[in-house]
Order: C-alpha cells, then structure tokens, then sequence
C-alpha cells in the first residue's frame, strides 16, 4: 500500500497494480516500465511539477513517449508561463521521490492536468508511488481521483 493506492482504495476506484524490478541504471523510469511491463509506452504517463509564474506548483501527467509543453501547461493552468520545478520541492510537496512520484495521495493536492492523449486508451499506467510500482486505471478515474483536468499538454 502507498498513498496513491490508499487514495483510491478510499475513492473505491478501480485499478490493478503492477510491479517490476526498478533498474537503477536505466535511462529513463517510464520507458522502464513499459519494458519491464510488456506494454506500449503511450499507456504509461509521467507525473511532472511545474511552478507556473513563479508562484505556484502544478501537476502535468503526460505520456512518456512525449514531451511537456510548458506554455501549454502554462495556458492550462491560468498562467503566463511554466518551469519545470526543482526536484528537492517536488519531492517535498508530493511527499514521493523522483521516479516514484503519483499524481495519486500527494501529500498537498496540486492542480493537476492530464494530457488529452490519454483518453486514446482504454487504461494508462501511472505511478503507484514508488520505483518499480505501477498504477494501471482508466483515464477518466485518474481525472476523478486527482480533480483534474484534460488539456493539449505534449509535443
């Protein structure tokens, strides 16, 4: 149990969990998954932090095989502009480490936006909250679960 699978587990959502031993070597945590998993990368979403306009932290979820817009995100979100967050108020704001972190249980709710392209697939794969933990949920819970919001984020 982590606090992503707890926060569903109150929500009574539907999910199943997947685990695969994390390589500490590998370039790339998402592109692992999908490997050690046996599944397309575009199923499996990266949890990424942003500050926009240098005053808040919000949470962009975007498939692995793409990149993050940040003026989109930006835009997205109300802002001007985006920059990715430093790694130490990541992990101190989600209560997770790099590599681990979920858009599920954060210790402090961010705003929190999913890019459109995951509602092309029946079930992503997320973060469980943990290296080598996966979350796999239909895209429309993982909104619900984390209040967020679809919008054109990847390039």
């Amino acid at each position: 149990m982590t606090p992503a699978t707890k926060a569903l587990d109150q929500r009574q959502v539907v999910y199943q969990t997947h685990v695969y031993v994390h390589d500490p070597h590998h370039g790339s945590y998402g592109d692992e998954a999908a490997e050690a998993l046996g599944i397309d990368a575009a199923r499996v979403h990266k949890t990424l932090l942003a500050k926009v306009d240098d005053k808040w932290l919000v949470v962009a979820v975007v498939p692995v095989t793409g990149k993050l817009n940040l003026k989109a995100l930006a835009k997205a979100a109300g802002g001007k502009k985006a920059a990715m967050a430093e790694q130490a108020e990541a992990e101190r704001s989600t209560g997770y480490v790099v590599g681990g972190i979920s858009p599920l249980g954060q210790r402090k709710p961010l705003p929190t936006f999913i890019d459109d392209q995951a509602r092309a697939h029946a079930t992503v794969y997320v973060s469980g909250g943990k290296r080598g933990f996966e979350i796999e949920l239909s895209p429309a819970d993982l909104a619900a679960a984390t209040q967020a919001r679809f919008a054109a984020l990847s390039v």
